[in-house]
């Protein structure tokens, strides 16, 4: 594989900053690879395991001599990372990102990007719940999306490189505009961890009533719920707060789905929950056969 950067720059070392070096290591796409975290202790972890080839104290240090920089912070602190790399970004470099939420991304780092340099938001749809430097893995992004949001005007030659990267790290990639994907997003995440964080809410209130039964018998179903409530919550944060106008719309509809059927449970509408249902599990056979999950029985756990 070809050597697409010289020098990447992680602002963040978490699961996807992480998982991204394994990736680019495995497909030999930087010559080199360095980053920073906020806290002390994410850097220690990070020098004692070497996922980087250095570790910086500040983002500003971090970011000198990089040709691809890599913003993974929470959307909420994209604008004041912006502005502290600004002015150390070298002339011609690319700035990236993987927010969850593409349009927030761009008013917040947009501004602060000096003549020259070319800034594509980018989101990969591919993560766990789990987080922190040591939860990386290089086959994350393996045949997973990955959406650029380029602007209008965006240097081609930067958006090939970008795009070859992607690739060369097992992703597919798709492009949109900002709006776009977070609508898009709303629908396929933004909303589902909503309702499963407030799906374990309403366990946790009952649990309390039942002698911790609600853990103790926990099904399938409420199983995965846990498991996307377990997500980072600083991330889940800022995602409903800076992408609020699609989720509230895309909650709009669920909440009306869900009245009609408590309504056909209330009447006895068998046919149309029968119908309802069916129609949903096509749904879930598409997504298998589109190669995004598998239809392995217990969704491919390994049991103990």
């Amino acid at each position: 594989m070809t050597v697409l950067y010289q020098r990447v720059a992680f602002i963040g070392l978490g699961l996807i900053a992480s998982s991204m070096a394994h990736a680019l290591r495995r497909g030999g796409l930087a010559s080199e690879c360095v980053g920073t975290a906020r806290s002390a202790e994410t850097r220690d972890i990070a020098r004692d395991i070497a996922i980087v080839d250095r570790v910086y104290d500040t983002a500003a240090d971090a970011v000198k001599g990089a040709d691809l920089v890599v913003l993974c912070v929470p959307v909420g602190a994209m604008e004041d990372v912006a502005r502290e790399i600004a002015p150390h970004l070298q002339p011609g470099a690319t700035v990236t990102d993987v927010g969850s939420v593409k349009q927030a991304v761009i008013d917040a780092v947009a501004p602060h990007m000096p003549e020259g340099v070319h800034f594509i938001p980018g989101h990969p749809l591919a993560g766990t719940e789990h987080s922190g430097p040591r939860s990386g893995f290089a086959e994350l992004f393996d045949n997973r999306w990955c959406i650029l949001t380029p602007s209008e005007g965006c240097d081609a030659d930067a958006l090939a490189r970008l795009e070859q990267l992607w690739r060369g790290m097992g992703a597919n990639v798709d492009l949109m505009d900002a709006p776009h994907h977070d609508l898009v997003l709303a629908v396929t995440s933004h909303t589902p961890h909503l309702i499963a964080y407030t799906m374990v809410g309403v366990a946790d209130d009952l649990r309390r009533v039942t002698d911790s039964e609600v853990i103790k018998y926990s099904a399938a179903g409420f199983r995965d719920f846990t498991r996307i409530a377990a997500s980072d919550p600083t991330m889940w944060r800022d995602v409903f707060l800076t992408n609020k106008e699609a989720t509230l719309e895309i909650l709009g509809r669920f909440t009306e789905e869900l009245f009609a059927l408590q309504r056909a449970i209330r009447q006895g509408d068998g046919a149309l929950l029968h119908d309802y249902f069916t129609r949903t599990r096509a749904i879930r056979r598409s997504i298998i056969d589109a190669g995004q999950d598998t239809d392995a029985p217990d969704f491919g756990r390994v049991r103990q």
